[in-house]
Order: structure tokens, then C-alpha cells, then sequence
């Protein structure tokens, strides 16, 4: 950054995500604000920012991953503290949007949890969003504040060109229809062949896959989606592209959530290797030799650049999808 540009220019990061805080300050060459960040006896928190921020460009790092609630309250009470100490504009910068799986109500008596979540960013003082691969983009119309929305694709798209996967050999498989249009541009990106999962949720974490649309035999197979929650979709379909013939089976997601025995389960599926970004922190408990972490920090960090000068952030992907293309 600019040293000129630091005068009215502040980086503040919550619990939820420290490693990936201080990489995205480090691509920016700017300091971490001071902040603490506590509990009271009964577990309330509260936060006490400790330098100046009146009339400064805001930018706040928070993913609300696991434990979500705490995240999202976490935020929120930041929000708040900025907005009280005068910020001039606060960006919420989101790298994963929690309660996002529940945006639509597909039974009577069901919340929408997306939107709420939305509205609470909003009411806390957030002037606009700043975030990764939403679960459905469409959630970008539940605030009523500025987003961007930035794209993954790219940059797993990078590293699959990178490792020479791609080709009339390979085939993108999109997890469910919802995601065809991802996939298509990976496909696309990767001059590689495109086929679709069709499959159906009976239940929250259970999946029932029941087609498999696309000629796999003898293809490499990309399995690309924007979440590994519990794996248990993800190996269901390794299996079924498996018994339809595919040569080796590569996994990219966006947030590796991996709750209750995900690692596991992907380390002893068909899967060769499972690509996940640094949107949510892997300890070391869930990290397996098939694993692979990619860094969100430097896109992240020039989006941020981007929004404080008032520059295109949508111009930031135009040479992921044009330079070195194969």
C-alpha cells in the first residue's frame, strides 16, 4: 500500500481467520490495527479497538466459519464498535458467508437464514461486503449495501493449468445442476469436457446422488464445488465418476468447512488429491497428505486495494481467464 494512503486507511481482523489476516496485510504492506477482542464471565464478548478510527476507510476480516455463531456475533459487535468510533465507510470482508445453505424456504415454517444474517451485517454498520463464492449468488440481492463478489474460479483454475490438468482428457463435473455454470467456465477455461451430477438432499447433510450426465470413461475428472461440508457427497461421487470410468479423480473446493470426519473420509476415498483455498483456517488435526491449501491473500488483499481507491474489483479476474490459456 501506498504509504500516502494509510492516513485514512485501517485493517482490523477478528478470531475467526488470523493466518489469513495477516497474510492479506502482508500482501498490502499494511499493519494489522490494534484491537482487542474478550469475554466477559457469562462468555459475552466485547471488543475495545485501540487506535483512532474517525473517518477512516474500514476494512474488517471475518470469516463467520465454525464456530459460526461465535464468528458471526464476533462481527458484529466489531461492526458496531466502528460505527460508534466514526468510521467513514466499513467493508466487511467475509472470505465465507456463513448460513448461506439456507436462503430459500423449501418447507412451510423455515427461516432464511441467509437473509438474516445479511440484515444483521447491515444493521451492525457495514457500509458494504466483500466475500468469496457464496453458496447461491443470489444471496448477493439480500443486502442492501454494495458487494463484491469474488470468484475462486480463477485462481483453482490457475493451478489446474499450472499441474497440466485439462484437455479433451479431462471432464469438469459439476456436484449438482446449481452448479453448471461454474463448471462450464472451468471447462471452458480448461478446453476440458463438461458433465453433471444429479442428485438430491432428502434431508440437512444427506445426499442421494442418482445420475451421473457426461461421458467420463478413461477421462481425468475434476470434481469442482464451492463447499466440502462432512465429504459424504463429495465421496459419493468420486465413487460413482469411478465406476463410470474415470482415470483419476482431482477434487477443488472453495471452503473446506470439514466437519466431523471430512479429512478422513477424503483420505480414504478414490480421490488423488482434494485443492481447497484458505477461506476457512485447516488446523492441523484436519490436514491429511491429500490435502492441498491454496491462498486466497493476494487476491483478497488487491480487491481491498481495489475498493479503497474507488478502482474496478471486477477487472481484477479479466487475466485469470486470458493469460497462459492452454
Amino acid at each position: 500500500m501506498d504509504p500516502t494512503e494509510l492516513d485514512d486507511f485501517r485493517l482490523l481482523s477478528g478470531n475467526a481467520n488470523r493466518d489469513l489476516s495477516e497474510a492479506i496485510a502482508a500482501q498490502l504492506d499494511a499493519p494489522l490495527s490494534r484491537m482487542e477482542v474478550g469475554r466477559f464471565a457469562d462468555g459475552e464478548i466485547w471488543v475495545r479497538i485501540e487506535e483512532s478510527v474517525r473517518g477512516a476507510d474500514v476494512f474488517v476480516i471475518q470469516p463467520t466459519c465454525p464456530p459460526t455463531s461465535e464468528s458471526i456475533m464476533e462481527l458484529l459487535v466489531i461492526l458496531d464498535a466502528l460505527k460508534r468510533a466514526s468510521a467513514r465507510r466499513t467493508t466487511a470482508v467475509i472470505p465465507y458467508y456463513g448460513y448461506a445453505r439456507q436462503e430459500k424456504k423449501l418447507r412451510p415454517r423455515e427461516p432464511i437464514t441467509a437473509k438474516l444474517v445479511a440484515d444483521l451485517i447491515s444493521a451492525a454498520g457495514a457500509d458494504r461486503l466483500l466475500t468469496v463464492d457464496l453458496h447461491v449468488q443470489s444471496i448477493q440481492g439480500f443486502f442492501d449495501i454494495p458487494v463484491d463478489h469474488i470468484p475462486a474460479g480463477p485462481i483453482l483454475a490457475a493451478d489446474m493449468v499450472e499441474r497440466a490438468i485439462g484437455g479433451p482428457d479431462t471432464a469438469v463435473v459439476s456436484p449438482d445442476v446449481g452448479g453448471v455454470g461454474a463448471a462450464k467456465a472451468l471447462a471452458d477455461r480448461l478446453n476440458a469436457a463438461l458433465a453433471i451430477i444429479a442428485k438430491r438432499r432428502p434431508e440437512a447433510n444427506r445426499v442421494e446422488v442418482l445420475q451421473v450426465i457426461g461421458e467420463l470413461e478413461g477421462r481425468r475428472v475434476v470434481l469442482i464445488d464451492d463447499m466440502i461440508d462432512t465429504g459424504g457427497s463429495l465421496v459419493q461421487a468420486a465413487e460413482m465418476v469411478a465406476a463410470r470410468g474415470a482415470s483419476e479423480i482431482y477434487a477443488y473446493a472453495t471452503h473446506p468447512v470439514f466437519s466431523n470426519e471430512a479429512a478422513d473420509r477424503l483420505e480414504a476415498s478414490s480421490i488423488k488429491e482434494v485443492v481447497v483455498t484458505d477461506t476457512i483456517p485447516l488446523p492441523a488435526s484436519k490436514r491429511r497428505g491429500k490435502i492441498r491449501v491454496l491462498s486466497m491473500a493476494p487476491t483478497l488483499a488487491e480487491a481491498i486495494r481495489r475498493i479503497h481507491r474507488n478502482a474496478s474489483v471486477s477487472t481484477l479476474f479479466d487475466r485469470y481467464w486470458t493469460e497462459d490459456k492452454r
